[in-house]
């Protein structure tokens, strides 16, 4: 049995799918087991994972887990984990844990989980993902209202990576030998800048896309809009500072799965329904 957590997540729902698809026992871990959206044959399983001792039942019968980051008592965690007879952790962190930087939010937390996975006397790897392609979802209320999109840090490459390949690389992880202790760095296969993808998907729909770049005051507000200042001060010194390069495409998804990461281009046609409903809504109101 598999556990995974953030399972209707952009990657654990893939991972689910994934891991399902090759016959694997699954259980999702959700915070509603009667509400959540999960394909046949998932197991849901109720749980918080700030409160460990809530996930007895989840992690009954359990040998591997797909892990998230920054719980409150990661190191409780995984304590529990290991009682209850898991034998493989694979954690999901991100680039800014490599700088280990404790004034950063972002990167604290990520750095805080490796740590605690490393000292968890449990088989670990971990899968630090650059920005994920799902991230261009954000502009579906932009397109709805017309045709331009503006972002926060126009200026920045990033080697957005598809969280259908996240998961693929973390599918042979949980069920291969020869992870163990490893970090996987997992990247598409080259850096865009925004208005490079915005121009893909206007391909992608056949529409006229126009991409602006925010200033650093409007983007602050933008972001301060739907998450903790905290994370935003984290992320204006990845991006605005350039603490952080996400502009370097690592080879990781060739090399663990034998074929190559899907490009943006590849992503968008995938999803392309979700972008034409907002294009539909875009001419509905007569702004298209």
């Amino acid at each position: 049995m598999i556990l995974v957590t953030g399972a209707t997540g952009n990657v654990g729902s893939e991972l689910v799918e994934a891991l399902l698809g090759t016959g694997q026992r699954v259980r999702a871990l959700v915070r509603n087991p009667g509400d959540a959206a999960l394909p046949p044959g998932a197991e849901p399983a109720g749980g918080d994972l700030d409160r460990p001792e809530s996930l007895t039942e989840a992690f009954d019968g359990v040998r591997r887990v797909f892990l998230l980051p920054g719980y409150e008592d990661m190191p409780g965690l995984l304590a529990r984990a290991r009682r209850a007879g898991v034998e493989r952790i694979v954690l999901l962190t991100g680039g800014s844990a490599a700088l280990e930087d404790m004034t950063n939010a972002v990167s604290r937390y990520m750095t805080l989980s490796e740590r605690a996975v490393r000292a968890s006397g449990l088989p670990w790897t971990v899968l630090r993902p650059r920005s994920f392609m799902s991230n261009a979802l954000r502009w579906l209320p932009q397109l709805e209202a017309g045709d331009v999109v503006r972002v926060p840090f126009a200026g920045v490459r990033t080697a957005a990576v598809d969280p259908f390949d996240i998961a693929a690389v973390a599918a042979r992880a949980l069920l291969d030998d020869g992870h163990d202790g490893l970090i996987h760095d997992v990247t598409g296969p080259q850096a865009l800048l925004p208005a490079d993808q915005v121009a893909v998907l206007a391909g992608v729909l056949g529409r006229d896309l126009r991409c602006e770049g925010l200033t650093d005051a409007e983007a602050r507000a933008e972001m301060e809009a739907r998450m903790p200042a905290r994370y935003v001060d984290a992320f204006f010194r990845f991006f605005a500072d350039g603490t952080l390069d996400e502009s370097r495409v690592h080879p990781t998804v060739r090399e663990v799965t034998g074929r190559p990461p899907r490009t943006f281009e590849q992503w968008a046609n995938a999803h392309a329904d979700a972008f034409r409903i907002a294009q539909d809504a875009s001419t509905l109101c007569g702004r298209h």
